[in-house]
């Protein structure tokens, strides 16, 4: 790891979030247990704070004892569901949540997961830290994960090309490993968004972690020797999600409130979300579901009894 990238990372995460969402991050932070709350996601390139914002928790502590903790070690990371009246609005988010120490070990690729470093090789902006010294260490750890993310770019990249070949190479490779709502097109978008940004990260992450390039024209030649193979961050890529996915049916916090307000956002039937499906929201979802197929049906038996229709 160089200084120089370090840095780098570093000034990118202290770039002003909205006050909207510092407020936001303040009220979701635990400054007794968490360590840095990172903004990341579509938000942080659109500005529009009228949907879900995508955070991140990183706690000071390890995972928790007993078959909680067990499944935390094994599915990070925990995931909950907040709403907070900011400035007169209500601002909603949802909050991922892991150890900084879990965290800076999937950043440097210690694992098989793709998930932490391909997305905070990303833009993020840290705001909230519980001191200097945790704020150090989460921009260390973003900075690992561009380290980890250049080395797959070069493994899995042309021979020779351009910075926003390998990026588009390997971004295409993680969105298409993973169970997302994107398509791999999304790598496309989310290199237009800064392509600046990424043509200069790619050389610097590359000298943080010793990966010998020529440079010719524009062009970047990696050297492949000693890159990591692709094969079982790929195999174990949709399986993984799988789980995470049947593990949120049971222990994700605010599912219920989470689960009616996308389906308010999207079909403008509200569900009303009662005690015992905030509660027991796996439970409860074939009821919901029926809930808004009826009510589905009753708007357009209305619809077309109306004489205006």
């Amino acid at each position: 790891m160089t200084a120089e990238l370090t840095e780098r990372i570093a000034a990118e995460l202290a770039v002003p979030a909205p006050a909207a969402v510092r407020a936001l991050a303040t009220a979701l932070a635990e400054p007794d247990r968490d360590a840095a709350v990172f903004f990341y996601g579509s938000t942080l390139r659109t500005g529009d704070l009228s949907g879900v914002q995508d955070f991140y928790r990183l706690t000071k502590r390890l995972h928790r004892r007993g078959l909680r903790g067990l499944v935390e070690r094994l599915l990070w990371p925990e995931v909950s569901y907040h709403e907070a009246l900011v400035e007169g609005a209500t601002l909603r988010a949802k909050v991922a949540t892991m150890p900084l120490a879990t965290f800076r070990r999937a950043a440097e690729g210690r694992t098989s997961d793709v998930s932490i470093w391909a997305r905070f090789a990303q833009p993020a902006q840290l705001v909230w830290r519980a001191d200097e010294a945790c704020g150090r260490a989460a921009a260390e750890a973003c900075a690992a994960a561009a380290v980890t993310a250049s080395r797959y770019a070069a493994a899995l990249g042309p021979v020779q090309g351009a910075p926003r070949d390998f990026w588009l190479a390997l971004f295409r490779k993680t969105y298409a490993a993973e169970f997302r709502m994107e398509t791999t097109d999304r790598a496309d978008t989310l290199l237009a968004g800064d392509p600046a940004r990424w043509d200069a990260l790619l050389p610097l992450a590359w000298r943080a972690a010793g990966v010998a390039f020529t440079e010719a024209g524009g062009a970047l030649r990696p050297d492949r020797r000693g890159l990591p193979g692709w094969t079982l961050p790929n195999l174990m890529g949709k399986p993984r999600n799988v789980a995470r996915i049947l593990k949120a049916a049971f222990t994700f916090d605010g599912a219920a409130r989470y689960a009616a307000y996308k389906i308010g956002r999207h079909t403008g039937v509200e569900i009303e979300v009662t005690p015992w499906r905030e509660r027991h929201p796996f439970l409860a979802a074939p009821g919901a579901w029926l809930e808004l197929r009826r009510r589905q049906a009753e708007a357009r038996r209305a619809r077309l009894s109306s004489p205006n229709s």
